[in-house]
């Protein structure tokens, strides 16, 4: 098959996908398909066929796939500004026109290349005027910041394309004239040997100054395409690596230095290194970009579907994204690999060219394509800074389009004349031996050439990896990043499942709006904030809100074979709905025991780990959480959820901790006689009991009913910094518990590292280490209720959970929570042992104020101290500790001191919780 035949076979596979892109946004747009909706794709492709009938006779030994490559490209361009910004697609369409009409021209009056390298100075010269034009006043003007425009009676132009062209045709012509020269290092300075002066002056005074005019246009840009397409041609005509390293080392000093002297490149680095910091400003086209890339996954969202038009300039600087949200990360990378293959048939026109200016030319036509393709990619998926530059044949701009016609008529052109290897092989003997198209010369450009693409491969390996992480790997953390619009918009666009307690009270649901989108609301107000949580397009997602999102959103948790079905079919439905364990009324008694003070209130049953009450204070209202966040100070700690992210000394507590392991170990029975001294030494300093009262001798239980500390820190010493450690991990400290909403890991130290005197603190639930391992006893609310939990259940810690049951919008279950043991915290005759003590603390001890008439609770006292402040007041309680032990409380107060107690605080809510189970 002969070359032209291949390029219009090629031209005729290209064809559907041009035609397919614009059928599916003719579909998208709600019109039916026809001749005359599929109209621009087919004047398109008969443009092309025209072009290749052109090449044909102009060019006839070509290479046959640039002319397809160009067309796919082009074809996707247009389809993705018609889908972006419909008043400038007929615009780009007779850009798209005018560009093959100049290829064309270019391919008539342009018979030889090496031709045109006897005017390379000319080239230079009308180069670094393009680029000094758009300084001119009047006709010169700057949009964005960036003066790299022409414009006369209303056309636009920008001649920094048409620049880079001449300037490559300057380099061309006189790297082949040098080639051999600018090889031999004869200067010689200290160590290093350097071209002589006289040929490098010329080639660098003209990179020099077009380097400072696109700086002084504020185009880096074009200065970073210039400077790349400089280094690979020098490469490829020399093959000298000492070029390319000391290229990039002037790239580094002169990078640094505009970073200091120019605030917009600033700007750029800030953003590549952290766009979320500005989201909303300077950060914006980048984070909005991420988000359309995460969107697009590996299939796309679909044609005409996607959220990438409310990115600024998405027609030009962010096409890609627009592609990748739209086409997915197989669509996205097949636009790579079209760009991979332009290089690889440009590399291969630059290798079989007769002569060096052909060949020159050819790399520098295709290195501008590709380092540009590479540079803005790079930049929209933020694998570099950004640079405001056009994807080559796809952005919308008739200047670039213009260009990139040019560029493929100068390949052509050198394909056309190119030898071949036997015929170049064969001719190269009649030459001079030195002469750079000699046999051995040809061998080593073409060596340079194939190092060249394979630079090349690895820069579109980087963009294909680095997309594979942002659409597949990681596009679900972006896509739940608080303030993700795209996320937003979408789910606003079905109506998400409710969050209710288990009495039936709603807690959050979607209403809505007369524009058909869904607002979410709060109609409980601050019942359970902390649970449920909240739903912010500003903040994201919190809570049960952000735990059970793809629950509610009905992305999971499926209750039929048909939900399953409309999800992998895209077909909208409603969310799921989620029921707590929570008891509303217990709930409230738990936030009215808290109102007015800072702590936290867990109510659970021990026997099925559920959890009737969280409550955390100060609470807040999910529906104005826009306003707390952004009125909120650095102290502030409304949204803290004091049950489970907070850490807390937890008093004398944990000295059921302490007794279940002294009892299990066997240190002593609670019958065992100690010393309560109002203080004593234990490792060389105090411990005391609280306001240094002395309780003479008395039994464990009785030192348990009174909170004697110095029992207490007795008994720790005789159990050991190992066996209390090791007593505390069986409750769940040091260990993290998985929970339906973020828990704080409760701590202990390491045993190694305590001395005597911190054990015996410890054991009385007061933290006062000082090491590389925490501080402990520290524990949030919820454990000490898993604590008191064990004591009511046998020894045996049960799971806790808050999801009780979900619902499909039909009221299918799908999902039913079912009780799990978690730990065996000690044995059952130990537990029933420290129960009894508990029993006493409420009936004979410092928990009496906890008492409810009719039943019996048990219960554990805490007084946390803090050097300086008011004292945290605990409580632990169970009840009916006679009957059937199916409540837990535990209250905590920061900073009570004499004003109230966790005791009398915990007595509400146990006699609430009682009620609503018919107990009282």
């Amino acid at each position: 098959m002969t070359r032209r035949n291949m390029e219009l076979l090629l031209l005729i596979v290209a064809a559907p996908i041009v035609i397919v892109l614009f059928a599916m946004l003719v579909v998208t747009g709600g019109q039916t398909l026809s001749f005359n909706t599929l109209g621009v794709p087919i004047g398109i492709f008969v443009v092309f066929l025209i072009a290749h009938f052109a090449v044909r006779k102009l060019t006839p030994n070509a290479d046959p796939a640039l002319l397809p490559i160009t067309f796919a490209l082009s074809g996707i361009g247009i389809a993705f500004v018609t889908r972006l910004v419909p008043d400038l697609a007929m615009r780009q369409l007779m850009w798209m026109f005018a560009g093959v009409a100049a290829m064309i021209i270019v391919l008539v009056v342009v018979r030889n290349l090496d031709k045109l390298a006897n005017y390379k100075y000319t080239f230079m010269i009308v180069g670094v005027l393009l680029l000094l034009s758009p300084m001119l006043p009047v006709v010169g003007i700057e949009i964005n910041g960036s003066r790299l425009w022409l414009s006369v009676g209303g056309f636009s132009f920008q001649p920094g394309e048409l620049a880079k062209i001449c300037i490559v045709v300057f380099l061309a012509g006189y790297l082949a004239q040098n080639r051999e020269m600018l090889s031999v290092f004869t200067w010689k300075v200290g160590p290093v040997r350097l071209p002589s002066l006289s040929t490098l002056v010329p080639l660098l005074a003209m990179w020099a100054l077009a380097f400072l005019i696109v700086v002084l246009e504020k185009d880096l840009g074009s200065a970073l395409v210039l400077f790349a397409v400089f280094l690979v041609m020098l490469y490829v005509a020399t093959g000298k690596v000492q070029y390319v390293v000391v290229g990039l080392l002037l790239a580094a000093v002169a990078a640094v230095a505009l970073f200091f002297m120019f605030d917009h490149v600033r700007v750029r680095v800030d953003v590549w290194l952290d766009p979320f910091a500005d989201a909303q400003n300077k950060g914006y086209q980048i984070v909005q970009s991420l988000y359309s890339l995460a969107d697009g996954g590996m299939f796309g969202v679909g044609i005409g579907r996607g959220m990438a038009d409310i990115i600024p300039y998405a027609e030009s600087d962010f096409i890609f994204s627009a592609i990748g949200e739209e086409c997915g990360l197989l669509g996205a990378a097949g636009v790579l690999l079209l760009y991979l293959c332009f290089a690889i048939r440009g590399m291969l026109t630059a290798a079989r060219a007769k002569s060096d200016v052909s060949s020159f030319a050819a790399v520098g036509a295709t290195s501008i394509v590709i380092l540009q393709a590479f540079i803005i990619v790079g930049g929209v998926t933020r694998l570099i800074p950004l640079t405001g530059i056009t994807l080559p044949f796809i952005s919308q701009g008739g200047s670039s389009l213009l260009a990139g016609f040019i560029i493929v008529a100068l390949l052509l052109r050198a394909g056309d004349a190119g030898t071949g290897s036997d015929v170049e092989m064969t001719s190269a003997i009649t030459r001079s031996r030195h002469s750079s198209n000699s046999v051995l010369g040809r061998v080593a450009l073409g060596k340079n050439i194939t190092f060249a693409l394979i630079f090349f491969s690895v820069l579109f390996a980087a963009l294909v990896a680095n997309l594979t992480y942002i659409m597949v790997i990681n596009a679900e953390a972006y896509q739940n990043m608080p303030g993700n619009s795209h996320t937003m918009a979408k789910e606003a666009q079905s109506e998400r499942g409710t969050i209710s307690t288990y009495d039936g009270v709603v807690l959050a649901q979607s209403v809505e709006q007369p524009d058909g989108t869904y607002e979410r609301v709060y109609p409980a107000g601050t019942l359970a904030a902390h649970v449920v949580g909240y739903y912010s397009g500003t903040y994201g997602t919190a809570g049960i809100e952000a735990e059970c999102n793809d629950t509610l959103k009905g992305s999971e948790n499926y209750a039929s074979w048909t939900d399953v079905m409309n999800s992998l079919a895209g077909i909208a439905q409603p969310g799921n709905d989620v029921t707590l364990t929570l008891n509303s009324k217990i709930q409230q008694a738990a936030q009215d025991a808290l109102a007015g003070e800072r702590g936290a209130c867990v109510v659970m049953d021990p026997q099925t780990g559920a959890v009737f009450a969280l409550a955390s204070s100060p609470t807040y209202d999910a529906a104005d959480v826009e306003n707390v966040i952004a009125n909120s100070s650095e102290g502030s700690s409304e949204l803290l959820n004091r049950a489970t992210q907070a850490l807390y000394a937890p008093g004398s507590t944990f000295k059921m901790v302490t007794l279940a392991g002294a009892l299990e170990d066997g240190v002593c029975t609670d019958d065992s006689q100690y010393d309560a001294p109002g203080e004593m030494d234990i490792g060389n300093a105090p411990v005391t009991n609280m306001h240094e009262r002395s309780y003479g001798t008395v039994t464990v239980r009785r030192a348990f009913e009174l909170s004697a500390n110095t029992v207490f820190a007795q008994m720790g010493v005789e159990l050991g910094s190992e066996r209390l450690v090791a007593a505390a991990k069986a409750f769940g400290f040091n260990a993290p518990v998985e929970f339906d909403l973020p828990l704080a890991t409760s701590l202990m130290p390491d045993p190694q590292e305590m001395t005597t005197w911190e054990t015996a603190w410890a054991a009385a639930g007061e933290p006062v280490g000082e090491h590389e391992s925490p501080a402990g006893p520290q524990a949030t609310v919820l454990e000490m209720a898993m604590v008191g939990s064990a004591m009511a259940n046998g020894g045996q810690i049960m799971q806790p959970y808050l999801v009780e049951g979900i619902y499909n919008a039909s009221g299918a279950r799908s999902y039913t929570a079912s009780p799990t043991p978690l730990m065996r915290a000690t044995t059952q005759q130990v537990a029933d042992d420290v129960l009894a003590a508990m029993k006493g603390v409420v009936a004979n001890g410092t928990g009496a104020a906890a008492a409810v008439p009719g039943v019996t609770v048990a219960g554990k006292t805490g007084t946390a101290e803090h050097e300086g402040k008011e004292n945290d007041s605990w409580f632990v309680g169970v009840a009916d500790a006679d009957g059937a032990c199916n409540l837990v409380v535990a209250l905590m107060i920061e900073e009570a001191g004499s004003r109230t107690s966790a005791a009398a605080q915990a007595q509400s809510v146990i006699r609430t919780a009682l009620e609503v189970q018919g107990t009282l």
